[in-house]
């Protein structure tokens, strides 16, 4: 979905916790992927102006994931490892925002370029319990 609005950003966020809450995350997990899905919206919406957010969930036997990969053309990020430290900013925030991503998901993967712009994936799971099935 585009990320051009404070509007598309409440959309992605719904979007995301509407597929957690589906996929059987619980109530706790979908907090922590809709926090991430906003985070990672607005940060589209604020340094770079528009972007695009999708999300799709995979499942095996053993576990289901929700996969979101949010993606702009911005001005990119200069230092990843200076923005990937706690209490970074350049917009005058806390400084929480890409690290409190990653700290959320099970999976996080960055990209940047001051050419191509920014490309964050990441990914939370969660295991499928069999009933009635136990190792001894």
């Amino acid at each position: 979905m585009k990320i051009e609005s404070e509007r598309d950003i409440v959309t992605s966020r719904s979007c995301g916790r509407k597929l957690a809450a589906e996929l059987g995350f619980s109530a706790v997990e979908q907090a922590r992927i809709t926090a991430a899905i906003s985070e990672l919206a607005r940060n589209i919406y604020k340094y770079a102006g528009s972007g695009t957010i999708c999300i799709h969930s995979e499942q095996d036997a053993r576990k289901v994931g929700i996969y979101i990969t949010a993606k702009d053309n911005g001005p990119g990020i200069s230092n990843l490892q200076e923005a990937m430290l706690d209490g970074y900013t350049t917009g005058g925030g806390l400084g929480r925002g890409l690290p409190g991503v990653k700290r959320l998901m099970d999976n996080f993967d960055i990209t940047s370029s001051t050419t191509e712009g920014t490309c964050v994936q990441v990914a939370k799971y969660r295991i499928i319990h069999k009933k009635g099935l136990f190792r001894i």
